[in-house]
């Protein structure tokens, strides 16, 4: 028998976050995830989470285990052997919308401002616009984001400027900075210069730790505000 000790909140009906502890029969080789349907299905149909694919394909599963953010459904329960307990929170910095529910709407507004599609210039291509596999290589790492937004409730930028754009927005920004099809080189470059964008990053790297697709997002951040410096020398901040 397992102990997860889980936060709980009901904006609607609860005046204060509040903690309640439940025990599961859990085996050492199911998900975090697995323990969370139990506790729902078994236990307390009032629980709030959010899940869909389970595979750690989608990213809905985004919570603070153990104090680290992950995804439930990638994380195991041999991962916390030695705890007496498993807590279950909320990604921080977020609004919570139930329980381990959050608000992701501020969140994706912020990846928005960062234009995440390809901007052309001209008539469209009647065809797919190609792209080499030596120009792909420069984003293949930033692709496998799937706004599960961990990097950004791990970054302890986001608590000392509530402003910054955030990790995860950054990622889309580089996606599409390197993209070879894309004809917007300038104007993002110029977006990224802006005293929220990529200067507040310290180097934390707790962003690249909880990553669960490991990309390099601490690296992806730097090597912006290289190329800033580089083009931008004047402007740079």
């Amino acid at each position: 028998m397992l102990k997860f000790r889980i936060f709980r909140f009901d904006p609607q009906s609860d005046k204060e976050p509040w903690y309640k502890t439940y025990e599961v029969d859990a085996k050492p080789e199911e998900r975090i995830l697995d323990c969370l349907n139990k506790i729902r299905w078994e236990q307390d149909g009032t629980l709030g989470y959010r899940m869909s694919c389970a595979h750690g394909v989608c990213g809905s599963d985004g919570m603070r285990i153990n104090g680290v953010c992950a995804l439930a459904c990638q994380k195991l329960v041999r991962d916390y052997a030695d705890a007496r307990e498993i807590t279950l929170e909320p990604l921080p910095f977020f609004q919570v919308r139930k329980d381990l529910m959050v608000d992701m709407e501020d969140f994706l507004d912020r990846v928005r401002s960062m234009r995440p599609y390809l901007v052309r210039e001209g008539a469209p291509p009647e065809k797919e616009s190609l792209q080499s596999p030596e120009e792909h290589t420069k984003v293949e790492d930033v692709i496998r984001c799937i706004l599960c937004a961990c990097c950004t409730g791990a970054c302890p930028v986001m608590s000392e400027n509530p402003d910054y754009v955030g990790p995860a927005a950054l990622v889309w920004a580089y996606r599409y900075l390197y993209d070879s099809r894309d004809c917007a080189f300038e104007s993002r470059l110029a977006k990224l210069n802006e005293p929220n964008s990529v200067w507040p990053c310290v180097n934390h790297f707790e962003c690249t730790r909880v990553c669960p697709k490991s990309i390099p997002v601490t690296k992806s951040i730097n090597f912006m505000k290289r190329e800033i410096k580089k083009r931008l020398p004047e402007k740079s901040q």
